[in-house]
């Protein structure tokens, strides 16, 4: 039967339909036992580890109990009982454990399905329920959650059973959600269906059909460009406390909602405790279209809102933009959207039903600073420390290699990493190994040609719809091609020059803008365009110019760069490594450099590959070659620090000394 509740658990929880952020639970009982999920946990990757058991012959103390009628001391005492009868200790049961043991069905399955919500969440909910659902359906007024929800619902199950003798196997709650109760998991099933069958042939907005419902909420519309011109100034407004992350959203619902002041009157307020939880309870609304008036309007609001509330702002609907997330990592970016866009649903569902029926004040403040809310808010919330905790990192050239290595390593320090490469097999890969590495930080990949500059643009401005910011560009993307005078092709010289220098300034071109931004917004922070350069930027490599010369002018970039930018507080740096032997670079069988250097006669007497090996480490006094780790402290102190800019830090072990 535990795999029953897990099987069922997953099956909902996996399902945007039904549950979004986590939310929702479940239980399964037998005379004795009551296994129900645990706070903190997901209903769609939950195991029976996930759900707390306990006793419940102590649960049923708890109906006949009298607990203190001051709210807070009342709730304090439930949760404490719940402590008492709970047998897997360290686990903490749902405040909603009372109302599953209650309902006389083995299995019970909670949910918030939109759809549902659409009904339940409107202002003829009671009424038009009664017309779908039969005279009898249950439905329970909104009632704050926990000891309260849960008597009523007990006197509500009570009262249903001696008026019809039978048990309500679907109990309907106003702004809140459904419980549907069954004795297997089929017949759960086989109820839910039958439930969103008849909503959603119930759904009709004025003179539309539900299929126009179907695609304005499954019907994306692309980003606009002048998202980057907005979004990395928000983000660094709300940044004066640590750095946020931001992400953009939009959608045919979106433009829905942002194209008019009057629908945005219906989102306003949230509808459910879960949208209050993650959300909070107020929004901002940025209605004008053009950038310099949308940071204007929004430097005033920020502050507004913060004073007037006590918290920043998490949601912002902006015209033209769309939804934008404010979050303190990616990974709660990804919950505030979802469940934002969730309360929208809601509110156009609604239409078919009276119109939106949002929670009132007094039900908003209960949630807002009830204790157990706050828990689930925490748990939630996540966390990934790190020397580059919520930085979002560009790392071109990274999905192999040096730049996977460097990447990887920045994304282990808590950043947001971008993966820029032009091979998009290979570096959707490493993005989907990445993301198995996170804690709350997020990779993504966007191919990308550095050699382009629209397809830079396109990197930055995904970047900026993921993250809302670029804090660090590392330009890592290299090729080498030897030959000495006599063998190097001008089409050889032209390409190996236009990737490693040429596209360094075009890199640093447009990415500079958006640093631009966000310094101008936030008085104590610096940017960073650091250049993976190589020891050949210090040193000539016989046979090697095309590559030498490229990185020569490289360091030459830096410095002018560096200049350039520092009024803006924006630092430009080169790191210069020693060899990464045992990278593509060097190793790769075919085209590698021990390959290259080999059959271009680069090392004297050399017969084989093993020999160039020997030739190359015999050069390095701390006899090494140079890791991604080591490249990534060099990169690390250079975001670290503030006084150094137009640098050239060589990492060679001590093969190449600057004078």
């Amino acid at each position: 039967m535990i795999q029953d509740l897990i099987t069922i658990s997953q099956f909902y929880g996996r399902d945007s339909r039904f549950v979004i952020a986590g939310g929702g639970n479940t239980s399964y009982k037998n005379e004795e036992k009551i296994w129900v999920k645990a706070s903190g946990s997901s209903l769609a990757t939950i195991t029976e580890d996930g759900f707390a058991v306990l006793d419940r012959a102590k649960l049923n103390l708890m109906s006949d109990k009298t607990y203190s009628s001051n709210a807070a001391e009342r709730e304090e005492e439930v949760k404490n009982d719940l402590a008492v009868a709970t047998i897997s200790k360290g686990k903490r049961p749902s405040v909603e454990t009372s109302m599953h043991n209650v309902i006389d069905f083995a299995f019970v399955v909670h949910l918030h399905p939109t759809t549902v919500n659409g009904l339940m969440c409107a202002v003829n909910a009671e009424s038009d329920l009664k017309k779908l659902f039969g005279a009898k359906a249950l439905y329970i007024e909104y009632t704050d959650p926990g000891y309260v929800l849960f008597k009523k619902v007990e006197d509500s199950i009570k009262a249903f059973r001696a008026e019809d003798g039978a048990e309500p196997a679907v109990i309907w709650l106003q702004n809140h959600g459904i419980f549907v109760g069954a004795n297997s998991i089929e017949e759960i099933k086989v109820l839910y269906s039958k439930i969103l069958d008849t909503l959603d042939k119930a759904v009709t907005i004025g003179s539309t059909t539900s299929s126009r419902t179907t695609n304005i909420f499954n019907e994306p519309r692309a980003t606009c460009s002048c998202t980057e011109q907005i979004v990395p100034g928000i983000r660094m407004m709300l940044s004066g406390d640590g750095l946020k992350t931001l992400k953009v959203r939009k959608n045919e619902l979106i433009k829905y909602f942002y194209d008019s002041e009057e629908n945005q009157a219906k989102i306003a307020k949230p509808f459910t405790p879960d949208a209050i939880v993650y959300c909070k309870s107020n929004y901002i609304f940025l209605n004008d279209e053009k950038p310099e008036a949308v940071l204007a309007e929004a430097a005033k609001q920020i502050p507004a809102f913060t004073t007037k509330f006590g918290y920043q702002p998490k949601i912002f609907l902006i015209k033209g933009i769309g939804l934008v997330a404010a979050g303190d990592n990616a990974a709660q970016c990804d919950i505030l959207l979802d469940v934002f866009e969730d309360a929208m649903k809601i509110a156009y569902l609604s239409e078919s039903f009276g119109g939106p029926h949002p929670m009132t004040e007094p039900q908003i403040d209960f949630i807002d600073n009830w204790e157990v809310e706050n828990y689930r808010r925490s748990v939630a919330t996540g966390a990934s420390k790190g020397r580059a905790e919520n930085k979002t990192i560009i790392v071109t050239g990274a999905a192999q290699g040096f730049g996977e290595g460097i990447a990887r390593c920045l994304l282990q320090e808590g950043a947001n990493i971008v993966v820029a490469d032009m091979n998009e097999t290979v570096g959707v890969a490493t993005v989907e190994h990445f993301n198995t590495l996170t804690k709350s930080n997020r990779a993504i990949f966007v191919k990308t040609n550095v050699s382009e500059i629209p397809s830079i643009e396109n990197l930055v401005h995904e970047t900026i719809c993921n993250f809302g910011a670029i804090d660090t560009f590392i330009s890592n993307a290299g090729v080498l091609r030897a030959g000495g005078l006599e063998d190097m092709t001008p089409e050889d010289f032209d390409f190996v020059t236009k990737i490693n220098y040429n596209a360094y300034f075009y890199c640093t071109k447009v990415v500079s803008r958006v640093m631009k931004l966000q310094t101008k917004y936030a008085p104590e922070y610096y940017a960073d365009i650091i250049q993976i350069n190589s020891k050949s930027g210090l040193r000539g490599s016989k046979a090697n110019f095309a590559y030498a010369g490229g990185k020569f002018g490289g360091v030459g970039l830096t410095q002018s760069f560096a200049l350039e930018l520092a009024p803006f507080r924006i630092k430009v740096n080169s790191i210069c490594p020693g060899n990464f032997y045992e990278g593509p670079l060097w190793s790769d069988p075919d085209n590698g450099l021990f390959v290259q250097y080999l059959n271009a006669g680069k090392v004297p007497g050399a017969k084989t590959i093993d020999d160039v090996k020997a030739f190359y480490l015999a050069q390095v006094p701390l006899q090494k070659g140079c890791s991604p780790e080591d490249v990534t402290k060099g990169a690390l102190y250079l975001m670290e620090q503030c006084g150094e800019t137009g640098q050239a830090l060589p990492i060679t072990g001590g093969q190449v000394m600057l004078s």
